[in-house]
């Protein structure tokens, strides 16, 4: 069974059809909110393994719940959006938004405990919970339907953009804390090599890779046998056999009683920047319109004609504020329509989308990539390069699916990113099973975030925003998005457990999470084949007459 919508021609801009220039910046500003989205995405990737050194985290459960935490405040953060957008606006919670996310990025680079790194960790998730819903409804409200797949998928673009931003910010600050350590292990050493301490040797095994003692115990025993021949170098070629990258100035360092300055200072640097992206758009905030469509739900109607007027013309601005009226007017404005007849198709596409979008494992490369390209064989240094070139391929496809999202069409996309994603994930399991790792799994992975980047990224946002009805969106968009979140907690939470699970590494060598988020692609195409409809270039209430339509036709063919 396919799902398509009747298509409609919309006229080229002009004198009379409004400035796509005007539709443009306000879309930019409103794509803010998805840029803070990136960043906030982003920014644990670099930190993660300071942190857990900071703060002495277990690596198989404490680790992926620092990560995971701010996606509970997402969750709430979307749900609470959805009513406040429906109540105080879409451009008030962007607001809000910026607040929350300004409050989290002082509060998790300046935390006592770890216990108020994840506090202020969910206030950030609030935000960000709120502006991934609210950022995309209200540049398709705004935006008229010729161009609105490429305006929503400004905001993918900034998604993208503030985790490529944040990557280059981290790996910056990584290496200059880095410098900084180099530096002060070689005025600590006096020009020679002590030997290291077996007893020292062990303490930083222990909290540099846990693992090891368990796994290889006897070759760490046969490693701290002499210790006339132990050395700061010596250890570090074990540890580099072995997977882990840890520098022997490193090691210097922490045996003259130093902590690294990345551990004490940079990860909190790292969270500290998010402040200045929240910052702009509190700023910029205060020069774009509220959405038409919310104020025509207020009974603004003169504002809402002016906005229209400014992005479509005056005839077409006349002509869709009658659409939009008579769209409100149909409408209860329940969470409980969604229910109805004409409409429970439509939710349960929305919501499935959402979590299909997560489920297939797009989170665990954007949080966790430094860490798995550390597994893989790579330095931290080189980890966060390549992190950094993960982020540039998720940007410059995220741009070809600007240009192709309102010539190929929703679906089409859809189908060909999830296809291509599973087989390169399908691809990263086979290369970590047979331990033929490094250069492919940098290959497969971002092939991976090629194809999501190209279709599945953007589109599914380009379609949560359009299908919908007007006087619900807000809550609807809510729900979808609530369970969007709720999807990325579990995929966060439970991707550390199987990566560290010591059964699955025995029988599936770090394969085994990869090819279920495979599978999962695999179902996806499926379900996008099936039930998915075609939306480019229909007006917001020409989707929602084709969704009635079709279900009334449903309903007497059944009789």
């Amino acid at each position: 069974m396919s799902c398509e919508l009747p298509a409609r021609s919309e006229p080229s801009f002009g004198p009379q059809q409004g400035s796509i220039v005007y539709v443009v910046l306000v879309a930019l500003v409103a794509a803010l909110g998805g840029l803070l989205f990136g960043y906030d995405t982003a920014v644990i990737s670099g930190a993660i393994g300071f942190l857990r050194l900071h703060f002495e985290l277990d690596p198989q459960y404490a680790t992926g719940w620092a990560a995971a935490c701010a996606l509970l405040g997402c969750a709430l953060g979307a749900a609470l959006a959805g009513v406040a957008s429906d109540r105080l606006g879409r451009k008030r919670v962007l607001v809000l938004s910026a607040v929350a996310f300004l409050v989290s990025a002082m509060g998790t680079a300046l935390p006592r405990s770890f216990t108020e790194f994840i506090v202020f960790r969910m206030i950030g998730g609030l935000g960000i919970g709120a502006a991934s819903m609210s950022s995309p409804m209200y540049i398709a409200e705004i935006s008229p339907a010729r161009v609105r797949g490429r305006m929503v998928s400004i905001n993918q673009l900034a998604i993208v953009s503030g985790m490529v931003i944040v990557y280059f910010v981290n790996f910056a600050i990584a290496e200059l804390g880095a410098i900084r350590d180099r530096q002060m292990a070689a005025a600590l050493a006096h020009g020679g090599v002590a030997p290291l301490d077996p007893q020292f040797a062990r303490q930083f095994l222990a909290r540099y890779a846990p693992q090891l003692p368990e796994t290889q115990g006897p070759e760490v025993a046969a490693l701290l046998a002499d210790p006339t021949i132990l050395d700061a170098g010596r250890l570090a070629d074990f540890l580099l056999r072995h997977d882990v990258v840890v520098e022997p100035e490193t090691i210097e360092l922490v045996r003259q009683g130093h902590i690294p300055w990345n551990e004490r200072l940079g990860w909190r640097w790292m969270f500290g920047s998010g402040a200045i992206p929240a910052l702009v758009l509190l700023i910029l905030l205060a020069f774009v319109p509220e959405s038409p469509r919310f104020l025509t739900k207020q009974g603004r109607v003169a504002e809402a004609l002016a906005v229209l007027r400014r992005v479509s013309g005056e005839e077409a601005a006349r002509r869709e504020l009658a659409d939009i009226q008579d769209a409100l007017a149909r409408e209860a404005g329940s969470l409980a329509q969604l229910f109805q007849p004409g409409l429970r198709l439509v939710f349960f596409i929305g919501v499935t989308l959402a979590i299909l979008q997560q489920v297939t494992g797009i989170n665990v490369f954007l949080y966790f990539a430094p860490e798995i390209f550390k597994k893989m064989g790579a330095g931290t240094h080189a980890a966060l390069l390549q992190t950094v070139l993960v982020g540039t391929v998720n940007m410059l496809f995220t741009i070809v699916a600007i240009w192709t999202v309102d010539r190929w069409g929703r679906k089409p996309l859809m189908l060909v990113g999830f296809s291509g994603m599973g087989i390169a994930l399908l691809a990263m399991g086979l290369a970590a099973y047979f331990q033929r790792t490094e250069v492919w799994a940098l290959v497969f992975i971002l092939g991976y975030i090629a194809c999501f980047a190209l279709s599945v990224g953007p589109v599914t946002w380009v379609i949560l925003s359009e299908i919908f009805p007007t006087g619900i969106r807000g809550r609807a968009m809510a729900v979808a998005t609530v369970c969007l979140w709720v999807a990325n907690f579990v995929v966060t939470q439970t991707f550390t457990m199987m990566d560290e699970s010591p059964w699955l590494l025995a029988t599936f060598h770090r394969a085994f999470p990869f090819w279920l988020y495979a599978a999962l692609c695999g179902l996806s195409v499926l379900f996008v084949w099936g039930l998915v409809p075609e939306t480019k270039g229909k007006t917001l209430e020409e989707i929602e007459r084709g969704w009635l339509a079709r279900e009334e036709a449903a309903e007497m063919t059944a009789r």
